[in-house]
């Protein structure tokens, strides 16, 4: 798929509360138990048993989310030996989880480097515009509307599901969903893999349309990402969810500015 890079359309204030969504998300991933190992392929059993307490601990999980009551036996983190060999040690939960809680906290978790990176790629490319028009704190509220949404939304088509869900796509899907409302004019330069990575400038109706169109195809196989941690179907609800709520503000939305410079020789288009 294409990968965006940049987008044609400053915005008119400082976007704090983007910054401060991917400095968090960052933090978290850094200081996530286990997750170096886990995200290079070599961690050892021990790391990887604490990870896998630590995210259903921390995770959204669906039939938590549905029956409101956590399952009889959870990860405890330490390592065992059983009849099969060396394992995860699982025990009765020693904590109290609250299932609604869970979804703000499986927002700020990612499954890997590139899961964390791609996220907080087109969160930083378009969340600006988006936080801009909206304002800080209607932006921020709506960011967690939408997380909460995607999770909800996958949790009612999957709710015999115990796999941890985990990451911000389900918000930034609405973020995406969003700026295609607000500026679906709006320049966007991508990077095409052609034999090469080839650099092109679209329109934002068009790179933000192609990527929703892969989520809903994905989603209508029930594909799910990142091992099980991140569902297709939640970012179709994230981005749908994101377009009817931005939709009351696309009247009084100032267009973006007209791109200057060539492309391969030829003006761009400003009819695209």
């Amino acid at each position: 798929m294409v990968i965006p890079v940049h987008d044609v359309n400053p915005a008119r204030r400082t976007p704090w509360v983007t910054y401060a969504l991917i400095l968090a998300n960052v933090l978290v991933f850094l200081f996530t138990p286990g997750m170096t190992g886990s995200a290079t392929g070599d961690g050892s059993l021990a790391q990887m048993c604490d990870l896998q307490a630590f995210l259903d601990h921390w995770a959204a999980v669906p039939q938590e989310l549905l029956q409101h009551r956590m399952p009889r036996l959870v990860p405890t983190g330490a390592v065992g030996v059983g009849p099969q060999g060396p394992g995860c040690v699982v025990a009765p939960p020693g904590y109290d989880k609250s299932p609604e809680l869970s979804v703000l906290t499986a927002m700020f978790l990612h499954g890997g480097w590139l899961h964390l990176l791609g996220n907080m790629l087109f969160l930083w490319i378009f969340g600006n515009n988006v936080e801009d028009r909206m304002g800080h704190v209607p932006f921020l509220l709506f960011y967690g509307v939408c997380g909460y949404a995607a999770t909800y939304g996958f949790a009612l088509l999957n709710s015999g599901s115990g796999a941890p869900l985990i990451g911000a796509s389900g918000a930034i899907a609405g973020v995406l969903g969003a700026y295609l409302v607000l500026y679906p004019r709006a320049r966007v330069w991508v990077l095409v893999p052609f034999l090469i990575f080839l650099p092109l400038r679209l329109p934002a109706w068009l790179v933000l349309g192609f990527w929703f169109g892969l989520q809903a195809v994905y989603s209508s196989g029930g594909a799910v990402s990142d091992a099980g941690t991140v569902a297709y179907v939640a970012h179709v609800v994230g981005f749908v969810v994101g377009m009817l709520i931005a939709w009351p503000l696309r009247r009084g939305t100032p267009p973006p500015p007209e791109p200057r410079g060539l492309l391969f020789g030829r003006r761009a288009r400003p009819g695209w």
